[in-house]
């Protein structure tokens, strides 16, 4: 006589971490409400916070990149890393990265008062968090997961291209601004600063996914979507001083943030769906035949 039919239930995905992420969920919602304020502060007080209506003018699209990008992406990136999902736990540390990179330039372009004092609360939590969340990640778990289903190379190139490219756009127009043969603003002199401490880290980022090691996987997916956040913003600021400005967009300007857009985007999207295949280590995938009956 057979016995009723059982099913085997799969295992509970397990995230690779080196240790629990509670003080790191609760900085990070931290940091999330910290951006909303400082965005909304912006946006409804920025002839206040903002001393000059030259920095109003440019940084009112910052604060619009920071509520309408980097705020979703953080949430995002932590509600699924909550439930267990690998793709947030990956994304995280790029939306904390893009939070930090918002928040260096704001530091760099403004003098010293409420706004400052925020600002710099938020680049001091996040770098820390981010810091943390990185060494909290099981690299090795994670190259295990995902060797040869991210396209590690194209990655690779994406990253440490682009960090190249902007260290010798920032050296060439630092060298004419020095030269006195080019003009810049203090918030564009804040994004050369800040390019300069930030785009090392796209380098190194992308050797380490052509090295294959486990911190190019741990960190690759986090890099690429703030890399991707980056091009975002920088159309939505173009678009916003275009708007406050009255004036029209350069065709040229344009086409340079599309071409951007692609060499961030396609890495970033065929990444993310390496991620998704490889979620679950082969260990604790479902059986290929679920249901599974006992005789007696």
């Amino acid at each position: 006589m057979n016995a009723p039919a059982y099913t085997i239930a799969p295992a509970p995905v397990v995230l690779p971490l080196r240790h629990g992420l509670a003080l790191l969920y609760a900085f990070s919602l931290v940091i999330g409400l910290l951006v909303a304020v400082a965005s909304i502060a912006g946006l409804l007080f920025g002839s206040r916070l903002y001393p000059t209506e030259a920095l109003r003018r440019e940084l009112i699209g910052t604060d619009v990149a920071a509520l309408a990008l980097g705020l979703p992406a953080l949430l995002l990136s932590l509600w699924l890393a909550w439930r267990g999902r690998l793709i947030g736990l990956l994304c995280w540390p790029g939306a904390l990265f893009f939070v930090l990179y918002l928040y260096l330039i704001y530091l760099f372009a403004l003098p010293f008062g409420p706004a400052f004092a925020l600002d710099l609360g938020l680049v001091a939590l996040s770098l820390y968090t981010l810091l943390d969340l990185v060494a909290a990640i099981d690299g090795d778990a994670v190259r295990q997961r995902l060797a040869g289903a991210v396209f590690e190379r194209l990655a690779a190139l994406s990253l440490a291209g682009q960090g190249q490219l902007i260290l010798a756009w920032v050296f060439l127009v630092l060298g004419g601004v020095l030269a006195g043969v080019l003009a810049a603003t203090p918030v564009g002199m804040a994004n050369h600063y800040v390019d300069v401490l930030i785009a090392p880290a796209w380098i190194i980022g992308g050797l380490m996914l052509w090295l294959r090691r486990p911190l190019g996987y741990a960190a690759g997916l986090g890099l690429l979507l703030q890399g991707s956040l980056f091009i975002l913003a920088a159309i939505v600021i173009v678009l916003v001083q275009a708007a406050l400005a009255g004036a029209t967009i350069a065709r040229l300007n344009l086409l340079l943030i599309v071409a951007g857009a692609l060499v961030c985007f396609i890495p970033f999207g065929l990444f993310a769906r390496g991620v998704l295949a490889r979620s679950a280590p082969p260990s604790l995938r479902p059986p290929a035949a679920s249901p599974v009956r006992a005789t007696r």
